[in-house]
């Protein structure tokens, strides 16, 4: 499997299972038509269509491109670590209950642990 070279933020983050500041990320804010692609291994993630508002400070999707996430326990014992599905590399977290949209899932991404792809583009 190729894996792209990382900065050591997103070292931090896909690797080491950091966390970047609330609000500091590229993606936070970015709401355009396309895919989300793991920055590790370029492996479809997210539609743009999936991305909500969540207020939280990193970017929100409601579901996942079908078999390209995996779920485990977090190592804190009370949340729930979503990986990517074809490297491991380290996205966020999940959330439910919150109502925020009408699957009342939250999956919490670092912007460091994916990259965009516009709409039309011949990688998307």
């Amino acid at each position: 499997m190729k894996l792209n070279k990382l900065t050591t933020e997103e070292e931090n983050v896909i690797i080491k299972k950091g966390t970047e500041p609330a609000f500091s990320g590229e993606y936070d804010n970015f709401f355009k038509p396309g895919i989300y692609i793991c920055r590790r291994c370029d492996n479809k993630l997210f539609s743009s269509d999936a991305k909500f508002n969540s207020g939280c400070g990193w970017p929100s999707f409601d579901e996942f491109i079908p078999a390209s996430v995996k779920t485990i326990p977090d190592a804190d014992g009370t949340r729930t670590e979503i990986v990517c599905a074809n490297c491991g590399a380290h996205l966020g977290h999940v959330f439910t209950g919150e109502h925020l949209t009408a699957k009342d899932t939250r999956h919490c991404v670092n912007s460091q642990s994916i990259k965009f792809i516009p709409k039309n583009d011949p990688r998307d």
